[in-house]
């Protein structure tokens, strides 16, 4: 019975701690935890990884040993090369803060719209031409900086992110009727455009 009980309190601390563990950091926490700054270091304590900045490393590739860091909320791969990023984006669950900026990204993953906590995503300046349908999943989006891209195209999927408050636009060749109708899309959101275009979309 003593035994039994023994066992009854370890799974019960063992899921309370990891439970904690994945418990989402609001936007002030994230900015002063703790930071890793390179894979090498990260994986020492893979556990432990909630912030991961690894800008200006020279990737050409997403490096895969970033899914191992289960309790990832927050990444940083700005001012790489790296051209594509994988559909097993989706395992990293908790991610709440995206940064692919600088890179040389032509696309998405098809199926990003399952980062269902990503709140804050940054692809400007790549050369992105299309959004996933799936994009308009993102139901807890806030923030969009897509400044400087080669967009062709939005789904009509976009409407569906209620929570959607920014979103940089410039820098990107738009007509105006492509622009009126975004920003129909997303009524709630202060959209920044560059002058539209007298082009073809």
């Amino acid at each position: 019975m003593k035994k039994n009980i023994c066992l009854l309190l370890f799974v019960l601390v063992q899921n309370s701690f990891l439970s904690a563990q994945t418990e989402l950091l609001d936007s002030v926490a994230l900015a002063t935890h703790q930071e890793y700054t390179g894979l090498k270091e990260a994986m020492e304590e893979p556990q432990n990884v909630i912030k991961l900045t690894l800008k200006r490393q020279k990737y050409t590739r997403f490096p895969p040993e970033i899914f191992q860091f289960k309790n990832l909320q927050y990444l940083d791969l700005s001012k790489n090369n790296i051209r594509e990023i994988p559909d097993s984006l989706y395992l990293l669950k908790d991610l709440q803060y995206l940064i692919l900026s600088k890179n040389t990204l032509q696309a998405l993953p098809n199926n990003i719209g399952t980062l269902k906590n990503l709140r804050y995503l940054n692809i400007n300046q790549n050369e992105i031409a299309r959004i996933p349908y799936s994009f308009g999943e993102l139901e807890n989006l806030e923030v969009l900086d897509m400044w400087s891209n080669e967009l062709e195209y939005v789904p009509e999927t976009l409407s569906n992110l209620k929570k959607l408050r920014t979103v940089d636009l410039r820098n990107i060749l738009i007509p105006q009727n492509h622009q009126d109708d975004i920003q129909a899309m997303l009524p709630d959101a202060t959209i920044y455009f560059s002058p539209p275009c007298r082009c073809a979309w």
